[in-house]
């Protein structure tokens, strides 16, 4: 039946895989413009990656966090299943990504995060606006919200070292967890926070995604691109294990419709630029994670088409 109805199904998604080629594009074309900024401006006045760094998570991003938690209106019967999927891609990704570090000898610090944590905020959610409009965007802002816990709970315990009291005390003395909390607990209790408040989050919380792309671009100027049998397997797990743990997800949990096409692109999006931004914060070497951003986010221009055209064969 499949291969009866390949030749009509190919005729419906050659357009849409058109469209999304130049949408990704479109919204890719200004995080390498603002990656390439970082990259010669601290080439020319040697701009301190630290700084650079600790201004991101420690001040912007807390604040874009709980601001978006904060203002999110989440589709409750929806919440459910997208919780379960995103707990699932990123524990068997975990897992996956775990033994080969110790298979191959590999610092797991740097090597884990960009394989477990995709781009489902400032690429997925304007990808998915762009394929279907507001419900898949609000579905993706779900995804992206519950990563987002996790990116900066599991995330900052495998960069400072695995769950140890040394990595509970940087978990717990994170600003981003703490906007996580109190984000989630403003949202739920009802808080009302004035317009005023509400007013500064937004224009201190919007430059949060760029300021992380110019981090990475300042950390490129200072380390050279490697391209080794590491960062393969990195962009192997990324792409073709993150969507096979996507798809496997929808199985399990009987997710069909639109929301099953959200969860299977979801997790095979490239790296997360914050899966770079948190070793470099706990000091952990960085240029495995910060080349598989660079290298993952080129390799979405095919890869975001492929995965919404797989999705709508399976």
């Amino acid at each position: 039946m499949i291969i009866l109805k390949l030749p009509i199904i190919l005729h419906r998604i050659t357009p849409t895989m058109t469209d999304m080629l130049g949408g990704t594009l479109n919204t890719l074309f200004p995080l390498f413009v603002v990656i390439g900024g970082g990259f010669f401006l601290s080439r020319a006045f040697n701009l301190s990656e630290d700084t650079l760094v600790r201004i991101v998570t420690d001040f912007f991003m807390p604040i874009l966090v709980f601001n978006s938690l904060y203002s999110a209106r989440l589709e409750s019967g929806k919440v459910a299943s997208i919780l379960g999927a995103t707990i699932f891609v990123i524990l068997t990704l975990l897992a996956l990504s775990y033994l080969y570090a110790k298979i191959f000898d590999t610092d797991s610090r740097s090597f884990i995060p960009p394989v477990i944590f995709m781009n489902s905020g400032f690429l997925g959610i304007p990808l998915m606006n762009l394929w279907g409009g507001i419900l898949p965007m609000n579905m993706i802002v779900i995804y992206d919200q519950i990563q987002t816990f996790f990116i900066f709970t599991l995330g900052i315990l495998i960069v400072s070292g695995g769950f140890s009291w040394k990595g509970l005390r940087e978990m717990l003395l994170s600003p981003l967890l703490w906007a996580i909390l109190l984000g989630f607990a403003a949202r739920y209790s009802g808080m009302n926070i004035p317009r005023s408040i509400i007013n500064i989050m937004d224009f201190a919380g919007n430059p949060a995604p760029s300021l992380a792309a110019f981090a990475l671009g300042s950390s490129l100027s200072n380390r050279r691109l490697i391209f080794d049998r590491h960062i393969v397997s990195s962009i192997l797990l990324r792409f073709v294990f993150g969507f096979l743990a996507g798809y496997l997800a929808t199985l399990i949990l009987n997710i069909d419709g639109i929301l099953k096409t959200v969860v299977i692109v979801a997790s095979s999006l490239p790296s997360a630029v914050f899966s770079f931004v948190l070793p470099m914060r706990y000091d952990v070497k960085s240029e495995h994670p910060g080349s598989m951003v660079f290298l993952s986010t080129i390799l979405s221009l095919v890869t975001i088409p492929a995965s919404f055209a797989l999705a709508a064969l399976l």
